[in-house]
């Protein structure tokens, strides 16, 4: 069940993006009378599973879902219709129309993708509000759960007050500004100081160990005590919080492994909080040093026991759409900044590229409208911006042609536009092989 939900979402989203993004570039054509001959949401390479014609144009819903297209008469594009070309231009054709139409035609589908991104974005606030972990509320520094950043120099209990030197009102903020970030600014037992991460960080972490980054510092709580445990029988129980080891307390789960090295193969008393109230019990310690129980984690839970606080924002309905803009910009911003990464081959972040299998494992596995949404409006971002890229066959490739013509005042020729178009394409599925190369590697060796 739990793969038919996260396929369900995918495809939903795919199809809604697809959709309004070539809705996007059929609006305008219409609008400057241009022919829109095909309106497909995914590839009908040899056939179609749908397709009606009304008027002059067919829609319809292909078998490959890798994408989507309009064919506008009259432009070269992926489906190479030289024949067409190669006749007179006719007046309904993109070919006929002036550069600021076509220009307009061209940014129709990101401009789209923007406008629909902005939109989930204050619409989601307006309704679901937001929730945040405020920065100043994590008084005692965080957990560094990711070797590549224990490597950097970060510790358990740093609070990092900056990246970059700009700081964040909430967690996060800070984990989006860790990415892209080149260095972080931390107080260190009352001391400040500034780590410097690693050029390749964001390849270190495309293929090492898939933990998480960081987060506020918390209990040792027990989630699960396995039946090989030397702690099994049911000495502790799910919810339980360790408080003491042999009389000495110990506040933070980062703090009990180099704790418990000390007593390998022991019995130790142990202080815990169950159900409000605090108790003591005998625990066994392995001989690696481990308690062999398996810590659970709930932040709310956690809140509740004072480690930092959670906060529930309502935005009115006006508010919204201003709080909505700030993080438009900010996700705009943050991918921009992956991309020079990624495009930057020593910062090793293209690694990390993925394809249609990355994009599907960012969807859960439970459905969540809030989380549905809030991935199809960085999706849309995501898409809206790559098809920005000056790349023969995208949209931005289309429109730094157009911008060469409204300054020289020069057309460049069909033949030289066919066979841009034709690296364009061999670039794009060069891309799109790497990208899902890349799943399938990471698919083979984790």
């Amino acid at each position: 069940m739990e793969i038919v939900i996260k396929i369900s979402q995918f495809l939903l989203s795919l199809s809604l993006l697809i959709v309004l993004h070539e809705f996007g570039h059929y609006l305008p054509a219409r609008a400057f009378k241009t022919r829109v001959e095909k309106f497909f949401l995914f590839f009908d390479i040899k056939y179609a599973l749908f397709r009606k014609k009304i008027g002059e144009t067919v829609y319809g819903i292909g078998w490959l879902p890798l994408g989507g297209y309009v064919k506008i008469s009259g432009m070269i594009d992926e489906s190479m219709d030289k024949e067409q070309m190669a006749e007179p231009p006719k007046p309904w054709e993109f070919r006929s129309k002036k550069a600021w139409q076509r220009l307009i035609i061209m940014l129709g589908g990101v401009t789209v993708n923007f406008i629909l991104a902005y939109l989930i974005y204050s619409f989601s606030f307006a309704y679901y509000g937001e929730t945040v972990i405020p920065s100043e509320s994590v008084k005692d520094g965080y957990y560094i759960s990711h070797p590549v950043l224990r490597d950097a120099g970060l510790q358990h209990g740093d609070d990092i007050v900056a990246i970059d030197n700009e700081g964040f009102s909430n967690y996060t903020k800070l984990r989006k500004a860790l990415i892209v970030g080149d260095e972080i600014q931390i107080t260190r037992n009352g001391q400040e100081k500034t780590i410097q991460l690693p050029k390749d960080f964001l390849g270190k972490l495309s293929t090492g160990t898939k933990v998480g980054l960081l987060g506020p510092r918390f209990p040792f709580m027990v989630g699960e005590v396995p039946d090989t445990s030397v702690n099994a029988g049911g000495r502790f129980k799910v919810g339980d919080v360790f408080l003491k080891v042999n009389g000495k307390e110990l506040k933070f789960y980062d703090q009990y492994s180099p704790e418990l090295e000390n007593y390998k193969g022991q019995t130790i008393a142990t202080t815990i909080l169950r159900d409000g109230k605090t108790m003591n019990v005998d625990a066994q310690v392995s001989e690696e040093g481990k308690f062999e129980i398996v810590p659970g984690e709930s932040m709310k839970r956690f809140a509740d026991l004072g480690y930092f606080n959670i906060e529930h924002i309502d935005y009115g309905f006006f508010e919204s759409f201003g709080v909505g803009a700030v993080r438009f910009k900010e996700e705009i911003v943050g991918y921009w900044k992956q991309l020079q990464k990624i495009f930057t081959p020593s910062t090793g972040a293209y690694k990390g590229v993925g394809g249609f299998k990355a994009i599907f494992d960012i969807f859960p596995s439970t459905w969540s409208w809030e989380a549905f949404w809030s991935l199809t409006a960085f999706l849309s971002i995501m898409l809206g911006v790559l098809n920005l890229l000056p790349i023969p066959a995208l949209d931005g490739g289309h429109v730094m042609f157009l911008l060469w013509e409204m300054v020289t005042g020069r057309k460049p020729g069909d033949k030289f536009m066919e066979y841009a178009q034709v690296v364009g394409f061999f670039l794009l599925i060069a891309l799109l092989l790497f990208a899902n190369g890349n799943d399938i590697y990471r698919a083979i060796t984790n």
